[in-house]
């Protein structure tokens, strides 16, 4: 008989889900491969667009690992209405564990109809602690890498200097008289700037609508905030809305209007975000730069991001058969 148990998560394992995947913060509580998104108060915003099919495995009635996820047929996915996901492990987990509780999950979602499995893995920067075990039994399974992506990020512990490009411009604005304000009032940056900049340059819609992105940050006041440009007469000229970890700071969006496009106001704003607000942080992470599921590269972008100090980190996504968890047996010497 197995020493692990599998259990679809349930409301009433809400206050349990929650306490292992807050961060760590000092301590070895709780999971190390972790984010702020995979709190069930963020998972759930927009929980009628997906059948959620997230699991907590036990050992021995300990909470070793959760994976966030929602089902499309014989697919399961970790989670398509998140940025990123993955197996989120226990703070103090070995990897030997790892291989024995993987196998127990893919056995688990075979014999429930599950014929692969799609993980779009938390970036290792990200981790509070070095946990690559996951990365290992892909290997050991033979999963195929899908998609890979580019975030430009920035290693506050290891300091690229600002292009000097950017510091002819940010003190441009500075004379401009231009000022950053952090504000919890997200409607003009949506309304404003965002949806329209959108709207005209890819025929899109912002991933929150503003309904979402004000409930999300109002149960997470400390992990989402806003911030504007505006000029000396307060017209509002750029935002970026930063989602917050307890080692990374994220863009999550990012627009200008087109007079602030002219007057270089997100290299202001950037700059004081990257010096001031986050510099506490380790890393500062532009996001991806990537269009067409990674295969292709938005040149401009990307180089505008490095004019920064930021270099290239990897976001991968990984499909596996659930029938190759035989791969992992006979692997311990």
């Amino acid at each position: 008989m197995s020493e692990y148990q599998i259990i679809p998560y349930a409301k009433e394992y809400k206050s349990r889900w929650d306490r292992f995947v807050a961060s760590l913060n000092g301590t070895y509580k709780g999971s190390k491969n972790t984010s702020f998104l995979f709190q069930r108060d963020f998972m759930e915003y927009h929980q009628d667009r997906f059948e959620d099919f997230s699991l907590l495995i036990f050992k021995e009635e300990k909470l070793r690992a959760v994976l966030p996820a929602n089902r499309e047929g014989a697919t399961l996915y970790s989670h398509q209405g998140l940025t990123y996901g993955g197996l989120v492990l226990d703070a103090e987990i070995r990897l030997k564990e790892v291989m024995e509780l993987f196998k127990e999950l893919l056995d688990y979602l075979s014999q429930n109809g599950i014929e692969e499995l799609e993980l779009k893995m938390l970036p290792q920067f990200y981790q509070e602690l070095p946990g690559d075990e996951l990365d290992y039994l892909l290997f050991l399974t033979e999963a195929k890498l899908i998609k890979a992506e580019t975030a430009a990020v920035i290693d506050y512990r290891n300091r690229i200097p600002l292009n000097s490009s950017r510091k002819n411009t940010v003190n441009q604005a500075v004379k401009a008289e231009f000022s950053v304000k952090k504000t919890t009032d997200f409607e003009p940056f949506w309304n404003q700037v965002l949806i329209p900049n959108l709207e005209s340059q890819h025929d899109a819609e912002p991933t929150h609508s503003l309904e979402e992105i004000t409930t999300l940050a109002n149960r997470f006041k400390y992990n989402i905030h806003q911030f504007e440009v505006r000029d000396a007469q307060n017209r509002l000229l750029a935002g970026a809305t930063i989602f917050e970890t307890q080692v990374v700071a994220h863009v999550q969006y990012i627009s200008a209007t087109p007079e602030g496009k002219k007057q270089g106001t997100l290299d202001f704003l950037f700059q004081q975000l990257i010096e001031e607000h986050f510099s506490h942080k380790w890393y500062f992470d532009f996001g991806t730069s990537n269009e067409q599921a990674g295969t292709k590269l938005n040149a401009g972008l990307q180089f505008w991001k490095e004019t920064f100090g930021a270099r290239t980190r990897i976001q991968r996504t990984y499909r596996l058969q659930t029938k190759n968890s035989f791969k992992l047996e006979n692997v311990v010497l």
